[in-house]
């Protein structure tokens, strides 16, 4: 056993739990990790909700009182959902306290079948941070082209955000520049900038999924050299981009009014491919001022052998456009890729969404009183 984890949160990385469950509260082991593994954030997306929800009896007695109120199926899926995310927000908020509000933060997405609705996003961003009514959560947010003035606009309102589904390097310096111009919406409303957070989840490990299916298909040998690669060049350059964005005079200004750095967190962390080490997406992406958000898996394969060697972003910048323009001279096309992955991204949340629909109206159905 190694103290891998701790060295990875004394390096600047805020180590985030990618699950919940209701399970996992009540048995105490939301508390363990937080005090035992140096987990210091919680995320959520609609997978995640749709398989807790879906596994063992632990929603039974919420769901018992939800089909007694005879509530529709999307109000019972955000009670039990909301009330999940304020029961970590409410664990976690000693390390929220502790660190200023930079952590302690636990994440809550949008209904997914609104990702193309600038409008309906800002509308549930506002409801749901209204429902869960804690300081320490965060909304999430799809950085899709109807997402992009959403971020702004909550961020504007003084909601606190995960941007969420960024796979493209230029995608996510227009989730910057919304993180930017929703602050000077807020100062400009004479909101506390101190009180808003916000991060940007960049995805890894599809990266390399996508890209390495395609170089399979070409078998040649130059191609196979290129083969898990991409994710981490990818994530590094955004890591440059993170730095170039907040040295500017645009962002000092804000700043100087109180303003927090939008973090880059790394989302995606489970290996995909058992060729690669367990460990590949945490050690080869230590830099200050990020977090991983990483599956259970992850986390405990970190802990026992994880490689934790100090910035391994700082001075690969070089190297990771080279890994990028190898992929590109295999004729395989970056923004082709990226665009597919976040195509795919919003389509998997919103089956997922279906699928939480269907198996809660079923629930509710069993659970309905008789008529009488």
């Amino acid at each position: 056993m190694t103290d891998a984890l701790k060295r990875l949160s004394e390096e600047g990385v805020a180590i985030w739990l990618d699950d919940l469950s209701r399970k996992r509260i009540t048995s105490g082991n939301l508390a363990e990790l937080i005090d035992q593994q140096h987990v210091v954030g919680v995320t959520t997306n609609p997978s995640i909700f749709q398989k807790a929800i879906s596994q063992g009896d632990g929603y039974d007695t919420q769901l018992t009182d939800l089909a007694a109120r005879r509530v529709t199926v999307e109000e019972a899926i955000r009670m039990i959902t909301t009330a999940d995310v304020r029961d970590a927000a409410d664990i976690l908020r000693p390390v929220y306290d502790a660190t200023g509000g930079k952590d302690g933060r636990v994440s809550i997405e949008v209904d997914p079948r609104l990702a193309h609705n600038t409008r309906a996003t800002v509308a549930e961003a506002k409801q749901l941070a209204w429902l869960v009514d804690r300081p320490n959560t965060l909304i999430k947010i799809p950085a899709t082209e109807a997402g992009i003035p959403a971020i702004a606009e909550t961020i504007g309102l003084g909601i606190s955000v995960n941007v969420t589904l960024i796979f493209s390097l230029e995608r996510y310096r227009l989730v910057m520049d919304a993180f930017l111009e929703g602050l000077e919406k807020a100062k400009e409303r004479g909101l506390d900038l101190s009180q808003i957070h916000s991060v940007a989840s960049f995805f890894v490990s599809r990266v390399d999924t996508e890209i390495d299916k395609r170089i399979d298909a070409l078998g040649t040998d130059e191609a196979k050299a290129a083969r898990g690669k991409a994710g981490v060049a990818n994530a590094r350059l955004a890591y440059q981009a993170y730095e170039e964005v907040f040295s500017s005079d645009r962002w000092s200004a804000l700043e100087k009014a109180g303003a927090n750095k939008q973090r880059p967190l790394w989302a995606s962390t489970g290996v995909k491919d058992k060729a690669y080490k367990p460990t590949l997406y945490v050690d080869e992406l230590v830099a200050p001022n990020t977090v991983n958000t990483m599956p259970e898996a992850t986390l405990f394969a970190t802990e026992e052998q994880g490689e934790i060697r100090g910035n391994a972003v700082a001075g690969t910048y070089e190297q990771a456009r080279a890994d990028l323009d190898a992929v590109e001279k295999l004729g395989i096309k970056y923004d082709d890729v990226v665009q597919l992955l976040e195509e795919e991204g919003v389509e998997k949340f919103e089956a997922s969404w279906t699928d939480l629909l269907k198996s809660t109206e079923a629930e509710l159905k069993r659970l309905a009183p008789s008529e009488g």
